[in-house]
């Protein structure tokens, strides 16, 4: 099988990063749902850009600035690395 020469402890490190891109997936589709219901922040994103313009889904992209997506991205690499 897959983990055929897998020993436990591996075995448990998979077994956490399932568990842990599970509940990640679980927020994806909640925030999904809820933009989509047109539900959004009070306040500005970015300066001049409310959350009210923001779109839903991909298109959000759009609408965000670059700076304000590339920070995102390093907040989430930030996470990952675990600080």
């Amino acid at each position: 099988g897959l983990l055929k020469d897998a020993d436990e402890e591996r075995f448990q490190r998979l077994r956490t990063v399932e568990t842990k891109h599970g509940r990640i997936s679980m927020l994806a589709i909640l925030g999904h749902i809820v933009t989509t219901a047109g539900v959004r922040l009070p306040g500005e994103i970015a300066f001049g850009v409310p959350f009210a313009s923001v779109k839903s889904g991909l298109a959000a992209l759009e609408t965000i600035p670059v700076g304000g997506t590339a920070q995102i991205i390093a907040f989430i690499g930030l996470i990952e690395l675990g600080y």
